[in-house]
């Protein structure tokens, strides 16, 4: 699958047929196989001929596998991502019936119950044996056969259902067509090059649920009727994704009551840094009673805003609808702080932004990044760089960029970590590989592609974590990059969203597309003091989604409707209407079957390192202090998960993280909090 370099380790072949993905995926089985029954057969069983042969299989089969998986979500050819597809339900059967053998597990529990062999390992090795063990446990070789049984066909189930609601998701785009007048407000760029159709008599512009169309008309569009109907396109997608979260919450909590938890979120949060329920209800409950206090008053000045639209057209005032919260929100800003996003988006050409946000993660990081020629990709779009280090002809790695929005690929921003970084047996390395995926707005024909200042950070975000897989070194791929406790897996990312809000840093990548000329001071100034205008609502918006992940997860009775539910949370928490139409917004958030199942919470949680991580070391010592970056790249990055979050936080802060830059960060100012 890849073509060999002894400097720079193995560059990756995504240029698979269907039947090279069939094949490569039963190879990855019967490989796999082979490896788990040498280890069964065992006699006496130790380290070396128990867990690291486990360990090295994954080492050296995770590349494949994710190649293969990977392309579901890439490929413009629906027979390569069906192909994807049906490689990914083939492995994820297997390694669900790996987790159930008996014969494997008992070898791993003889390695973890020598006490004095564990004794003798490293720090990383030792960790792998613990880790191997509770892995096992978890899924359920603790069990008797029967109940062991049972449980590998619900996590059969579960992936089944995952893959289908992620595949509807993917292929289930919405689409309306709307005149030119429906569109009022939409900058003449939305219109160069789009497609047209004529519906009920008139010709006019198709607008899809993808983020290029469909968040600049929920966010400009001035016809309330134009924004409603595409918040009704958006919540009715999919539908067929809703029976099948309502029996992955029904599987996830029958599996976890098989293993004696009370609760799905229990199951779950006893591997991340919350370690139970009781703390995350804790802090959302506790944040969201602080965020209200700023939604109160925003709500106040959006309602007057849209009484008055409704006076000026002479049609009654009904209340705030989901189709209000991007179009007054960004009101508000453009109002009180002269913030337009075509003025701003003029300076934030894509090709220019990425190449400056590259330049300073490589003088943050001390890396050096080389654009490759004519790489070897999955689409004319994506762009392929080699990582070096900054003063010395030593390879790091490989990451891709696909930015742009084409049919069939994921609809989101997102980092696949491609390949771990691991040691071979022979003493050598083989490099790590991350692919970023976004959907960013396309070249028109009289300008080329112009980010939002909110992409912009979405960039910086999403290369954060092509840079944590990239850093990092550690000796398991078990253990490499993004694989660590869930609830701090977005803190590094967080912290370089700072960045964009940073004039020094700004002022160095953002430029005006025509004239070259750097973004105006008085601008920036301007921005950086609507940053926390409507963080209130934004924020509740967040928690809404906590929140929901924990109610229909943390129940010990199953009786949710995961329809309902969303719905009537939506408005008690974020605070805006549904409206009189049947929509079914959880359809499409993907965090619900994608591994973020009680998860969800983390996005905020890890925020309070983020924060703290940012407050304490980049702006004490200089955003751009090279040391400071390199004990971040040390003490963060590099470790992965072969030590806990916590232990690298302390090493990095000299301390315990505390929420008081967190709170300041969304404009809650309490600094007596802890």
């Amino acid at each position: 699958m890849s073509t060999s370099s002894a400097v720079k380790g193995t560059v990756l072949n995504f240029n698979l047929s269907p039947a090279d993905i069939e094949r490569r995926a039963e190879t990855l089985v019967a490989e796999g196989k082979k490896v788990q029954d040498g280890v069964a057969a065992q006699t006496n069983p130790t380290f070396a001929n128990v867990i690291v042969p486990l360990a090295t299989r994954q080492n050296e089969q995770d590349a494949d596998y994710s190649v293969v998986t990977f392309l579901q979500n890439v490929s413009t050819d629906k027979s390569i991502r069906d192909a994807s597809m049906a490689a990914e339900e083939k492995l994820d059967a297997f390694e669900i019936e790996s987790m159930m053998r008996e014969d494997v597990y008992r070898a791993v529990r003889a390695v973890f119950d020598n006490k004095s062999e564990v004794a003798s390992l490293g720090p990383e090795d030792r960790r792998l044996v613990e880790k191997m063990e509770l892995v096992f446990r978890r899924h359920g070789l603790a069990l008797d056969k029967d109940k062991r049984e049972h449980l590998g066909k619900i996590r059969m189930r579960l992936s089944e259902l995952a893959i289908k609601f992620s595949r509807n998701i993917n292929e289930g785009d919405g689409r309306a067509v709307l005149t030119r007048d429906e569109l009022e407000g939409l900058p003449s760029d939305f219109f160069e090059g789009r497609a047209t159709e004529v519906a009920d008599g008139q010709e006019g512009f198709v607008v899809t649920t993808k983020y290029p169309d469909i968040i600049p008309v929920m966010r400009l569009a001035k016809r309330e009727e134009t924004r409603e109907r595409m918040f009704v396109v958006e919540g009715q997608r999919c539908p067929e994704n809703i029976p099948i979260l309502q029996e992955a919450v029904a599987l996830r909590l029958e599996a976890a009551q098989l293993l004696g938890y009370k609760t799905h979120a229990e199951f779950v949060l006893e591997e991340n840094m919350a370690k139970a329920p009781t703390p995350v209800l804790d802090f959302e409950n506790d944040l969201r009673s602080r965020l209200n206090v700023l939604a109160d008053k925003e709500i106040d000045e959006i309602e007057a805003l849209k009484k008055a639209d409704k006076q000026a057209a002479g049609k009654p005032y009904t209340g705030l609808y989901g189709w209000d919260y991007r179009y007054y929100t960004n009101l508000v800003k453009e109002r009180k702080h002269s913030i337009n996003d075509e003025e701003v988006k003029q300076y934030f050409p894509v090709k220019e932004v990425t190449r400056s946000i590259l330049d300073i993660y490589q003088n943050m990081l001390s890396l050096r990044f080389v654009k490759v020629d004519n790489p070897p990709v999955w689409h004319a779009d994506v762009e392929m760089y080699e990582v070096w280090e900054a003063t010395e002809e030593t390879f790091v790695g490989h990451f891709y960029l696909d930015l742009f929005p084409r049919e069939g690929k994921y609809n989101h921003a997102a980092v696949w970590p491609i390949r771990a970084g691991f040691d071979r047996p022979d003493g050598s390395r083989e490099y790590p590989v991350a692919a970023m995926v976004a959907n960013f707005p396309k070249p028109t024909m009289s300008a080329p592609a112009l980010l939002t200042h909110d992409d912009a950070t979405t960039l910086l975000h999403e290369l954060g974590h092509v840079f944590h897989g990239i850093c990092s070194v550690t000796k398991w791929a078990l253990f490499h990059g993004t694989r660590t406790e869930r609830d701090f897996v977005e803190a590094p990312s967080q912290m370089l969203e700072n960045w964009s809000w940073e004039p020094s840093v700004l002022q160095k990548f953002a430029v005006h597309h025509q004239t070259g000329e750097p973004i105006p001071e008085a601008l920036v100034k301007r921005l950086v003091a609507a940053k926390n205008e409507g963080a209130g609502l934004f924020n509740l918006r967040q928690l809404f989604f906590g929140l929901y992940d924990m109610a229909i997860h943390n129940t010990a009775d199953g009786k949710v409707d995961v329809k309902g539910l969303y719905n009537e949370l939506y408005e008690d928490i974020a605070r805006f209407q549904n409206g009189s139409h049947d929509t079914w917004g959880i359809a499409t958030i993907g965090h619900m079957m994608g591994g973020y199942d009680t998860g969800y919470y983390g996005y905020m949680w890890s925020q309070v390192f983020s924060a703290d991580m940012y407050a304490s070391r980049f702006v004490k010592d200089g955003v751009f202090n090279p040391q400071t970056g390199l004990d971040y790249r040390y003490e963060i990055l590099r470790p992965g998960s072969s030590r806990d979050a916590m232990d690298s936080l302390i090493k990095f802060m000299g301390r315990k993280p505390n929420n008081r830059a967190f709170l300041k960060s969304i404009g809650l100012n309490d600094p007596s909090s802890n």
